[in-house]
């Protein structure tokens, strides 16, 4: 270690979150000169892939983006399309599309939570640590892991990479009688999603707060999941369509994944942006359901919450809506006449956009007359809060100047895996460096 006014750290490989890449922090007399998110990760060039394919093709495409939040991706690009060919999905088509989400926000969540962020708070080094001294917590979350993927796998078909999702709704539509036991799962569910809550809400939460622009889909009388107008806390409102008007994308000389900031450049000056957890929360806390607006107010987190580490306690709250929504559905479920309603391809331009676990993901295809696809634009979550991040880390640290070196590692790391990043779907990063000289 050099004097802590002038010092580097170094860390090889970020865990616990997925994706590659690194981080640079360079600090110079007690100041923090540069923050900067490497993300080197070669390209995975889905939109190129994209392009000449047939219109009905980006469901199945685009849900190898990711293997944790497959739906979303599916779900944004079949809104994108549907938009395109003028079809209207609605009804218990729409509703088999929102449970089928409920199931992916349940099961990337309890990953999160569990596995990937809870061991910081506790001291260990991983989720296989924690397991030997905490089997039953870590149970729990498989527990919640396996109750989500069996929404995935009954909707879905499978619970990685879904196959049953169609443009127009799906393939298939299960009975009634085959969503019962499956109603049962969730119901044991939804007592370990509360107690999720209350577990984590007892953690302890560095003082810290993110002054960002928030961006999340707002759906009047509910919580966003599968659609919605998006809006900002700076007062903006605006539709897929409009997403590009608003949200431009900026290629950075150490990123291979594009930053993207508001235009008009928002509250931050810089146009940089929050989406995910933390937005959707504050920006629609009050269109919870019952048991989880009860559970957010018994946590502690009050109408809105800027706090990234307490994230991980709207992301428990998230799970409690998801189980609260899909039990909703089913119960409320009649088969639809036909599980998918038709999409005749045309010429033009379609815009998709839903709620991924980490927030807001944009779609948007150019289809000929034939609907082959002339051109794809796909803008992930992580990607969008990739400057936020940056700000965020930058503050953090130069709040943190006295800790030695080991210390502020460790919570530096801590601090990038609240976002919960993707990075494969950003296309990569992660690699802690922090340069004091």
């Amino acid at each position: 270690m050099t004097h802590k006014r002038d010092r580097t750290l170094f860390t090889s490989g970020l865990a616990r979150v997925e994706g590659e890449g690194a981080m640079y922090v360079r600090v110079s007399g007690g100041h923090v000169d540069e923050v900067r998110l490497d993300i080197y990760e070669p390209p995975r060039f889905f939109e190129a892939f994209l392009r000449g394919r047939s219109y009905i093709e980006p469901p199945d495409i685009t849900a190898r983006v990711c293997g944790i939040c497959p739906v979303a991706y599916q779900t944004s690009a079949c809104q994108a399309i549907e938009d395109v060919c003028g079809a209207r999905v609605e009804g218990e088509i729409a509703d088999l599309r929102r449970l089928l989400y409920c199931g992916e926000w349940i099961g990337s969540h309890a990953l999160h939570i569990y596995m990937l962020h809870a061991p910081d708070f506790l001291g260990y080094p991983g989720a296989v640590e924690m397991a030997a001294d905490h089997r039953d917590v870590v149970e729990r979350g498989l527990a919640l892991r396996r109750a989500g993927n069996a929404i995935m796998e009954l909707l879905g078909g499978r619970a990685i990479h879904p196959v049953n999702v169609r443009v127009g709704g799906f393939y298939r539509a299960p009975s009634a009688a085959e969503l019962a036991p499956l109603a049962r799962q969730l119901r044991d569910a939804l007592p370990l999603a509360l107690e999720t809550v209350r577990w984590v809400a007892g953690f302890d939460f560095p003082d810290f707060t993110c002054p960002h622009e928030l961006l999340a889909l707002t759906d009047p009388g509910r919580y966003p999941i599968e659609r919605g107008t998006l809006v900002t806390s700076g007062g903006l409102a605006f539709t897929a369509a409009g997403f590009e008007q608003h949200i431009i994308e900026e290629q950075v000389p150490h990123s291979t994944a594009l930053h993207a900031r508001l235009t008009g450049a928002g509250r931050s000056g810089d146009g940089r942006y929050l989406t995910g957890p933390l937005a959707r929360y504050t920006l629609n806390s009050g269109s919870l359901p019952p048991q989880a607006a009860r559970a957010a107010a018994e946590a502690g987190l009050g109408p809105g919450c800027r706090n990234p580490f307490r994230s991980i306690i709207v992301r428990a709250v998230e799970v409690v809506c998801a189980l609260e929504e899909a039990l909703r559905l089913i119960e409320e479920y009649r088969p639809p006449a036909a599980p998918a309603v038709a999409a005749a391809p045309r010429a033009g331009t379609g815009y998709g956009v839903s709620e991924a676990p980490r927030g807001v993901l944009y779609h948007r295809y150019d289809l000929d007359d034939d609907g082959v696809i002339r051109s794809a634009r796909i803008v992930p979550p992580t990607s969008q809060n990739q400057r936020a991040i940056e700000d965020d880390l930058r503050r953090f640290v130069a709040a943190r100047l006295d800790f030695d070196d080991t210390r502020l590692t460790i919570e530096c790391e801590q601090a990038i895996r609240n976002y919960d990043p993707c990075i494969s779907c950003s296309t990569h990063f992660l690699d802690l460096r922090v340069d004091r000289r």
